[in-house]
């Protein structure tokens, strides 16, 4: 079960992903959306009516639950915050957590709404009734960082939290992207063929941190070039931000991007002081195309940055330390640590998830699976 689609989320290019590599191996799988790009497969599209997120959420919610009981599943998984499923991939971490994160940069009145927000307020008890659902028999987490938080929140069993990183195709991100395509790309984006170059890709960026990450671009000792991939409704005042500290001209807002692979082949380093995130695609493919990774603490991708050897792990709100790590990061260093961060991910495999994913579905069947 997955709402929505969006091009450049993450989560549902995950789904893509994940649906791949599970028929690959053999499971039958059907998706239960709102909607998705035709030609992904057998779905249940139920769209029911809705004003604002509340309603959406909530809509959706009931109208699976309704609809499960006329059919027949061996398990239902579910990418949403319901609680009628078997497995839970809590791929968007724990909106308590999130919360608790964002309130660092909060004024006490803009934390007060948060917590009236009948949005929020409808996220965190559907997360408790998730959590201890008794129908709930595992819950797929993608860090170890998550499954602390669950476990610590909640009190679910430790058995049903169950460790399942996501994967990273390294034939389609690799190295050899750099020869590849960095240079025209370079060209076509004004940036000096010797410049350094430190890439950001995420979509919400309070969440994700483009301002720590340009405040550290702007101390940096020597200038260099900062790309900005993904959507904001207040994109223009990051851009006025750039503008005020000097690096209009030095940094590059993409907009949303599906195909992120011309950026990070352009770049040296990739940059995520985010406030929360359970385990980024962007930071994995980062890797994978060879760039070492600076990021936060609250961050799971940080579980497989080896510090000062494949990237670096800050606060997020730690703008001096985030600066003194891009100054450690010049071409020639950055090229060094992108080969063992290219090696920290290679056994993170869309064939090795999947078969992670198939040995906890015969798990909970019993064996009865394939």
């Amino acid at each position: 079960m997955r709402s929505r689609f969006d091009a450049f989320g993450g989560a549902e290019r995950f789904v893509q992903s994940a649906v791949a590599a599970l028929s690959a191996q053999g499971a039958t799988l059907t998706l239960v959306t709102r909607r998705w790009p035709d030609g992904d497969g057998s779905a249940i599209v139920l769209d029911p009516f809705y004003l604002g997120s509340l309603w959406r959420d909530r809509g959706f919610a009931r109208a699976v639950c309704a609809e499960l009981p006329r059919r027949h599943f061996d398990l239902v998984q579910s990418h949403e915050r319901i609680a009628c499923c078997d497995v839970y991939r809590a791929g968007d971490g724990v909106h308590a957590e999130w919360l608790a994160q964002r309130a660092r940069i909060q004024s006490p009145l803009a934390r007060l709404g948060t917590r009236l927000a009948p949005h929020h307020r409808y996220l965190l008890a559907a997360e408790r009734a998730l959590f201890t659902s008794p129908r709930l028999r595992a819950v797929i987490c993608n860090s170890e960082m998550v499954r602390g938080e669950i476990a610590a929140r909640f009190a679910t069993p430790a058995d049903r939290l169950v460790l399942i990183r996501n994967a990273v195709d390294g034939a389609r991100f690799h190295p050899g992207l750099r020869a590849e395509l960095g240079p025209a790309v370079r060209a076509q984006l004004g940036i000096p063929a010797g410049a350094a170059v430190f890439a950001f890709v995420g979509s919400g960026f309070e969440r994700k941190g483009v301002g720590p990450f340009l405040h550290a671009l702007a101390r940096r000792r020597e200038p260099a070039w900062g790309l900005v991939a993904g959507r904001d409704k207040r994109a223009a005042r990051y851009r006025a931000l750039a503008a005020r500290l000097g690096l209009a001209d030095r940094v590059r807002f993409l907009g949303g991007v599906s195909d992120v692979r011309p950026y990070l082949a352009c770049a040296d380093a990739f940059v995520l002081p985010t406030l929360y995130d359970p385990f980024p695609n962007a930071a994995l493919e980062a890797m994978a195309a060879g760039l070492p990774v600076v990021t936060s603490g609250k961050c799971g991708a940080a579980e497989v940055v080896r510090e000062g050897e494949s990237g670096f792990v800050r606060d997020a709100l730690d703008v001096a330390g985030l600066a003194e790590c891009l100054d450690r990061l010049d071409p020639d260093s950055a090229r060094r640590l992108g080969g063992a961060a290219r090696e920290a991910v290679a056994g993170l495999t869309p064939e090795a998830m999947g078969r992670e994913y198939l040995d906890l579905y015969r798990r909970l069947l019993g064996g009865k699976l394939g």
